[in-house]
């Protein structure tokens, strides 16, 4: 199985949007989101996005297909105070290709493409992405990490640093 991670580009947005929408399909069983009159779901993924340089968008794709993307975001998100840092902004990989490595390999492949602190953080509800993060995390940094939040905040996490790996 071939896995590769790559830039998205700001004409792709379209595409982006596609899998964003198959994405918050997703969230909705946590968000609990309707989709609009036309049928999708919110416009997150809006133009405005894409301004500056503070998101990197990033295609997946396995032998070749579209198999979901990620979007990592300078500066920390809830936990860490450090314009340096790098948070996992969103993390979508496609039911056809999850529970079999291609998560953890991209996950890992990324946190490797930025040296920094890191922090990644779930919706509370959101029992199956706290459990693939914590694995994959306390594996990447060898128990390494530190978790953040309680049981009574909307979202928990974990930080890093993997500067000196």
């Amino acid at each position: 199985m071939e896995i590769r991670i790559e830039p998205a580009l700001f004409d792709q947005r379209p595409v982006f949007a596609q899998l964003a929408n198959l994405y918050n399909y997703d969230f909705s069983e946590y968000e609990h989101n309707d989709v609009d009159e036309c049928g999708y779901f919110y416009g997150y993924y809006s133009d405005n996005l894409w301004a500056g340089d503070k998101r990197h968008h990033f295609f997946v794709r396995v032998n070749g297909k579209l198999a979901g993307f990620v979007i990592v975001k300078d500066g920390g998100f809830r936990y860490i105070n450090d314009e340096n840092a790098c948070h996992i902004c969103e993390f979508f990989i496609m039911k056809k290709y999850r529970r079999n490595g291609v998560g953890s390999i991209v996950a890992k492949t990324i946190f490797d493409m930025y040296k920094r602190n890191w922090e990644v953080c779930q919706m509370q509800n959101n029992i199956p992405a706290r459990k693939f993060w914590k694995s994959v995390i306390s594996d990447y940094t060898k128990n390494n990490y530190q978790e953040c939040g309680t049981e009574k905040d909307d979202m928990v996490g974990f930080i890093f640093d993997n500067a000196h790996q």
